[in-house]
């Protein structure tokens, strides 16, 4: 038997950064996100013996262990651990488990297209589904978070675990002692083909770094700095005049409420933007794009860009001829999130 999942990656649209701790706990979180078709994969293997095995295909890394009711953290795949470890603890009796974990993402690691947790996700739904677990949408993803956040200690927010599990358009608010709620947007046809055919991806050709902004972004929160928290209310407000402007098929307005909510964006964290963000926002400008956006926390990964569709290709050559590392991409919007089946 083998047991495979996979779960779609986001694109955060609005309110990103307004789902980090303390900002949502004490003022309250909103963020508009969408997912497309890149996935991140999962392929569960039970074993007869008592080894456990991971392996990532994408970067190229395996490893093997013993069968344990707890696997220790050595720097190779630890994530994968942390996912295996909970599941043991808290679906298993607290008994070791045999089997192996192969995965695969479709685009590079520190992409800001929320990736790591998507894996998570994709993960956690192939153990579901192999040990008949009850974990519905919510379930599933405050789970997620948990393992990733709270147990593995990675720094981040809480859109990407949702928006893997529910798929789709969805507002999410996100509020004090890990209350969130998911409203799924029934956007119109015609406005969702304007959106694709308008959208441009680019990855900068440098992954980001994304433990250092929110550590930052965090920590201008409890220390009460100004700019950062006036951002942060301005991105939220954003978020819900993205959400109308998403419903109401207001291009205008959106591709002003981006370029505002990435000028307050910058004034969260001192690393968001960088002179080559900077760079390649002013060549896609210059180009024909109405405006741009990074996805995730900031520093590097993939860049988002409006065009005219007609105009698509001449941005993304300025770009190429602008960065000479990165890589253009194309994408659709998806209505389901993560989803786990059995092969004989």
């Amino acid at each position: 038997m083998l047991i495979r999942s996979r779960a779609p990656l986001r694109l955060g649209l609005a309110g990103g950064g307004t789902d980090v701790s303390p900002y949502c706990d004490e003022y309250g979180g909103a963020v508009l996100n969408a997912t497309i078709d890149y996935y991140a994969y999962a392929a569960l293997e039970p074993l007869s013996g008592d080894t456990v095995e991971f392996v990532s295909a994408d970067l190229n890394r395996r490893a093997c262990y013993p069968a344990a009711p707890a696997l220790a953290n050595d720097g190779c795949l630890d994530l994968f651990k942390a996912v295996y470890n909970h599941v043991a603890r808290q679906y298993n009796h607290g008994s070791p488990l045999s089997l192996r974990m192969s995965t695969r993402v479709d685009v590079p690691a520190g992409s800001g297209l929320g990736s790591s947790s998507t894996l998570v996700v994709a993960m956690l739904a192939a153990y579901a589904e192999w040990l008949n677990l009850p974990l519905g949408d919510y379930e599933l993803a405050h789970t997620a978070f948990v393992i990733e956040r709270e147990e593995a200690g990675l720094e981040g927010g809480r859109q990407d675990q949702y928006a893997a599990a529910f798929g789709g358009f969805n507002f999410m608010e996100f509020g004090a002692n890990g209350r969130v709620l998911v409203n799924p947007l029934r956007v119109k046809e015609w406005v969702v083909s304007e959106l694709e055919a308008s959208l441009l991806l680019y990855f900068t050709g440098n992954a980001r770094a994304s433990a250092e902004i929110i550590q930052e972004q965090s920590r201008n929160v409890r220390e009460g700095n100004a700019q950062a928290l006036e951002a942060m209310h301005a991105i939220k407000e954003e978020a819900f005049g993205m959400k109308e402007c998403l419903l109401r098929g207001d291009f205008k307005r959106l591709h002003a409420l981006l370029r505002s909510s990435w000028e307050s964006k910058k004034r969260m964290a001192s690393q968001i933007s960088n002179e080559q963000i900077e760079r390649l926002y002013a060549c896609a400008v210059a180009a024909g794009a109405h405006c741009a956006r990074i996805s995730g926390a900031g520093s590097g990964g993939f860049m988002m860009f409006l065009t005219d569709p007609i105009h698509k290709d001449q941005v993304a050559e300025a770009l190429r001829a602008r960065s000479g590392e990165g890589a253009a991409y194309g994408c659709h919007f998806t209505t389901g999130g993560v989803q786990a089946w059995r092969v004989p």
